[in-house]
């Protein structure tokens, strides 16, 4: 179940984060409902995700995730496209990721 609420925090994070830019600093109404319950749900879950998984490979999971899924939506919703060395570094944080799944002993296989 860890990983389905890490998947569901992310997820949340996501919204939260692509909305603050539509809230206009806070300014309209719906996204910035939309950001204030989607961070509330995020942490909430990944509370949840912290009685099984360590903080340091949650939060590695959760921020590098959560970048490259930002950078994407953000492609789609304010035509933001990152350029090669952006590209590149999100790529290399989901290889870190994946180095933690992988190979570390604090991860349970």
């Amino acid at each position: 179940m860890a990983y389905l609420y890490l998947a569901i925090a992310i997820l949340a994070e996501v919204a939260a984060t692509s909305a603050l830019k539509a809230s206009e600093g806070f300014t309209r109404l719906v996204p910035s409902l939309i950001v204030v319950f989607g961070y509330g749900l995020a942490f909430y879950f990944l509370s949840l995700v912290l009685r099984t998984i360590p903080l340091g490979i949650t939060y590695a999971v959760w921020a590098g995730l959560g970048v490259v899924l930002v950078a994407i939506a953000g492609i789609f919703l304010y035509q933001q496209v990152p350029d090669l060395p952006a590209i590149i570094g999100m790529a290399l944080i989901v290889a870190g990721v994946l180095v933690i799944h992988l190979f570390s002993n604090n991860v349970q296989h």
